[in-house]
């Protein structure tokens, strides 16, 4: 038996979730729903400008999304990332600790800043991030922990680290020891924009194929190259033994190896769309590994993921959480 459900890896960030309109990015000369990599003071600066609104601060990061999501329905999981020794590397660690995610950073803490994640949300839910990685762009090999990874059922991986060297070789490192021991790989895009400017990067990181894909729309387009979404997900068959792909309000398509299952919506009046994508891969694959078929766990994530949208901040409720398995 597995001692982990999901061995995951990504940049760790402390996210800090503020309410904006569309006038502030506009003035801030901010490209809307889209993730921008900035440096220090240019986040420094911004987060002067968002003095005026109210904020919440979080551990996160995509990958640590989707697992906390897996620790927190009942299953288990193990984290590999890169924070610094100050205050937020500090918050991150406690935060995912009481989470109940196991880490390689324990004890490990190394010189350097640890990673920001503004996530600006606007009226519409759409939801525009500023991140600083810190000390988590240079997470790299060294981190990946080949005994986590041979005690999990699957392997994830997260698409953000595809836009550094040293993570993308990171990613390719997990995947390797996996294939090599024969257990599952798993792969999230992250974001149509990362997609669109690294895509030579993911043909890389999925090497001759990975067996379980997650994406949404745009990056399924930005990817494939083609002009539907049925297209789209036709050429994923090619290099994904099994995917997901979420489709917003009209729900998700996912395919089990032999047939595609359209996985119905559950209508909500959205208010903020940060960390939809995270919590539905973490749902599928929590229900993948406590014995439900490929609809079964379509169907509690796109639940899951109703529910997030509905309210402020990518993480749910410890309760809402156990509400989904209980």
């Amino acid at each position: 038996m597995s001692k982990y459900d999901v061995y995951g890896l990504g940049n760790a960030l402390v996210d800090m979730e503020f309410e904006v309109n569309d006038q502030f990015l506009n003035d801030n000369s901010i490209d809307k729903g889209v993730m921008t990599l900035v440096d220090e003071n240019q986040q420094h600066e911004l987060i002067s400008q968002l003095d005026i609104f109210e904020g919440n601060k979080a551990s996160g990061g995509s990958a640590a999304n989707t697992l906390i999501a897996v620790s927190a329905m009942g299953g288990s999981a193990y984290y590999s990332c890169k924070v610094a020794d100050d205050d937020l590397g500090h918050f991150y660690l406690d935060d995912l600790k009481a989470a109940g995610v196991d880490c390689n950073m324990d004890g490990k803490h190394k010189g350097g800043i640890t990673g920001k994640c503004l996530v600006m949300v606007t009226p519409d839910a759409e939801r525009t991030m500023h991140t600083f990685l810190g000390v988590s762009s240079e997470l790299s090999p060294y981190e990946v922990s080949d005994e986590a990874i041979k005690q999990s059922q699957y392997c994830y991986l997260e698409g953000y680290l595809t836009t550094s060297e040293t993570g993308k070789a990171a990613n390719i490192e997990a995947r390797t020891i996996a294939e090599q021991n024969g257990i599952k790989t798993a792969l999230t895009f992250s974001d149509p924009f990362v997609v669109e400017h690294f895509r030579g990067g993911f043909t890389e990181t999925i090497g001759d194929g990975i067996d379980l894909l997650f994406c949404n729309e745009g990056e399924a387009l930005n990817y494939s190259g083609k002009d539907s979404v049925e297209a789209a997900v036709e050429s994923m068959k090619d290099f994904a033994s099994t995917f997901a792909v979420t489709l917003g309000a009209k729900g998700a398509v996912v395919y089990d190896g032999k047939s595609l299952i359209e996985i119905a919506p559950n209508p909500v009046s959205a208010v903020d769309t940060n960390g939809a994508g995270d919590l539905f891969a973490g749902a599928f694959m929590y229900g993948l590994t406590h014995g439900m078929d490929f609809a079964e766990a379509g169907a509690l994530a796109s639940k899951a993921s109703s529910i997030i949208v509905s309210q402020f901040g990518p993480r749910l409720k410890m309760a809402q959480y156990q509400g989904l398995t209980g």
